[in-house]
């Protein structure tokens, strides 16, 4: 019987658009996303640099561009965020322990609270127990530690606790630990169906 469910959040309630923030940074006159720009921005992500160290590093491709717009095209991945989504979420939150875990850096977090405003995001937030972004705990998907943290710090029980992600490998390491998991098919498949899919019930 599931108890707790910890949910993935790009793609998952904040629609994303990849192609969107690609555009942006070639526009500015970035030829290629580099092995080396992905390791600027795994290290980003788990807090391991300063936004402005990151940003510098990504305009060391593209001399001619600004920090502020390398941060504006950065920032392009993140669309809306529907509503219906966060009705669902609190609906959810009355019945189950409910956790965040998302691989994120301190400027999509901003640019969240910024597009969806204050008294959304706190809606937002205060449905979850804890909110866990990587940049804050230092801990990545698919990595066993980012997953064993949120077990050690609120004892919870894997095969009580319900994984969803929209990345198969964060949902097969999180099986592999003994989660139940879902992992939602992006463009398919929406939270919500969890009801429909029969994955819960209230």
């Amino acid at each position: 019987m599931i108890n707790t469910i910890i949910f993935d959040f790009g793609d998952i309630f904040i629609n994303l658009d990849f192609d969107a923030m690609q555009k942006a940074l070639k526009s500015l006159g970035l030829k290629e996303w580099t092995e080396e720009l992905d390791k600027l921005n795994y290290k980003f992500e788990k807090g391991n640099i300063k936004e402005d160290a990151f940003l510098k590093g990504i305009q060391s491709h593209i001399p001619n561009a600004s920090l502020e717009e390398i941060k504006n095209a950065w920032s392009k991945v993140l669309l809306d965020f529907p509503l219906y989504r966060l009705e669902f979420l609190h609906k959810l939150s009355h019945s189950y322990r409910l956790f965040l875990l998302s691989n994120t850096d301190s400027i999509h977090v901003e640019q969240f609270e910024h597009i969806v405003g204050e008294s959304f995001s706190r809606d937002f937030y205060q449905c979850f127990e804890k909110v866990y972004f990587s940049f804050e705990i230092g801990q990545r998907k698919p990595e066993p530690e980012a997953f064993n943290y949120i077990i050690n710090k609120h004892e919870l029980s894997p095969k009580r606790t319900l994984f969803v992600d929209d990345r198969k490998d964060n949902t097969d390491v999180a099986e592999s630990l003994g989660f139940q998991v879902w992992n939602l098919k992006v463009g398919e498949e929406d939270v919500v169906d969890m009801f429909d899919k029969k994955i819960i019930s209230l």
